[in-house]
């Protein structure tokens, strides 16, 4: 099974809306809540995601960082806030100044799930098994 938990800082120079805008324009169906500064919640569906990075061509920069985030099985990515607001994933290091969205991915096969996400790749194209 599969949990996807989303969390991401509300700055005071920052409009509320837009960063849960930023957030739903990657997860759109990600049910959220604002308290002490910090928008967070579960991401729902992952289909827009999984299309967005194929979209994008970055699988293979998808699978390396989900496996260098990988801890037990769980693995966490952080993603761009402005990026997102402009519907694109950029992956970040987690200290930025405007902070990240933080999206942690849990299964109970963390390898099965990021080879079904983020497959290997050959000059760019899915390595169909």
């Amino acid at each position: 099974m599969l949990a996807v938990s989303l969390s991401c800082p509300v700055f005071p120079s920052e409009d509320p809306e837009r960063v849960r805008q930023a957030v739903l324009n990657i997860f759109p169906s990600a049910d959220l809540v604002l308290s002490d500064g910090v928008l967070s919640g579960d991401a729902g569906s992952i289909d827009h995601f999984s299309t967005q990075i194929r979209r994008q061509r970055i699988l293979d920069t998808m699978r390396s960082m989900l496996i260098k985030g990988r801890k037990g099985e769980s693995s966490m990515l952080n993603i761009n806030k402005q990026a997102a607001y402009a519907g694109k994933i950029s992956f970040v290091e987690e200290r930025t100044i405007l902070g990240t969205i933080k999206v942690i991915f849990r299964s109970d096969d963390i390898m099965a799930f990021i080879e079904s996400l983020a497959p290997q790749t050959v000059d760019g194209e899915e390595v169909l098994i």
